[in-house]
């Protein structure tokens, strides 16, 4: 199959078809000096941070970190169209993605793992499309691809961690944290879970034709609301240094969890074709603009076959 991902290369010839997006406090996920590094240039500008390409649970797989290695780009200035079209550039069709997120519900504490399986974007002024010249419609009922899911799934069932198989985030612009009747609001409106990334980077993979999987890390109750009454955090509002603390806590079993569903991604994984496939390939074929160009290419999909009115 054209689309499996076993049959992708990345440029130096070795399979790379598994992408891995590290959220705040993963900033490595290799051994030191056991990977190779690139620096992708991309029609969209620069990525977040070089991709790095080694081996994890016997896949090889292209690591990325959406806020840099340093934790130097805001969530509302992370640059999801450099970061997805380098990894798609590479041969990635599957991506396992980590995120902190804050725990809006009673049932979602603290130390607990989510396999997210819905969005809510409260998100504005961010580049959300790669169409932005051809009218596509993305199918975007079930965000995550349910394959991977169901992988991440029966993986986290594996290991000792807690975890919920399904959960709702409520996706903010950042970079402030919620006052509490925000909190509340979105609680009652269905939320499980609040993070600041998941928008647009998931919408843009699935234009892409990149499958996405998403295991989020619960840090904190958001503004202190989410937990039983008496249960840790009650009433303590999140700060960033929370936040950082408890990921750098939990950073092992949280890679042990990555490899874990990494290893168990299927080599003849295809992805769902969510927009016509022949408009993900325009847009993945966009060219590279000359390194003295004054602004980044903007992709020329107008006559993409499959496209709506």
């Amino acid at each position: 199959m054209e689309n499996d991902v076993s049959t992708t290369r990345a440029v130096d010839g070795t399979t790379v078809g598994i992408g891995v997006i590290g959220g705040s406090g993963l900033y490595e996920l290799f051994e030191s000096g056991t990977a190779d590094e690139l620096d992708v240039d991309t029609p969209f500008g620069p990525t977040s941070s070089p991709i790095s390409i080694g081996t994890m649970s016997g896949k090889r797989v292209a690591f990325l970190t959406r806020h840099g290695r340093t934790h130097s780009v805001a969530p509302h200035r992370i640059n999801h169209r450099a970061n997805l079209w380098a990894l798609r550039s590479l041969g990635v069709r599957a991506i396992v993605s980590s995120s902190a997120v804050g725990g809006l519900h009673p049932d979602y504490t603290p130390g607990t793992f989510v396999v997210t399986d819905q969005l809510v974007d409260r998100t504005w002024g961010r580049p959300d499309t790669f169409f932005e010249d051809a009218v596509q419609h993305l199918s975007f009922a079930d965000p995550f691809d349910p394959v991977l899911r169901g992988v991440a799934v029966r993986a986290l069932e594996q290991l000792d961690v807690p975890f919920r198989p399904t959960g709702t985030c409520v996706v903010i612009q950042g970079p402030r944290f919620s006052t509490r009747a925000e909190s509340v609001w979105m609680r009652e409106a269905g939320g499980h879970t609040i993070n600041m990334t998941m928008t647009p980077e998931v919408p843009l993979a699935a234009e892409l034709g990149i499958g996405t999987v998403n295991l989020s890390f619960v840090t904190d109750a958001d503004a202190g609301l989410a937990p039983a009454e008496g249960a840790v955090d009650a009433g303590a509002p999140v700060t960033h240094g929370m936040v950082m603390e408890r990921l750098a806590r939990a950073n092992e079993v949280i890679v042990r969890a990555i490899g874990s569903i990494v290893g168990a991604v299927p080599d003849d994984f295809t992805p769902r074709e969510l927009v016509p496939d022949a408009a993900s390939a325009s847009i993945a074929a966009t060219p590279v603009p000359p390194a003295n160009a004054a602004t980044p290419a903007t992709p020329t999909a107008a006559a993409t076959p499959g496209a709506t009115a």
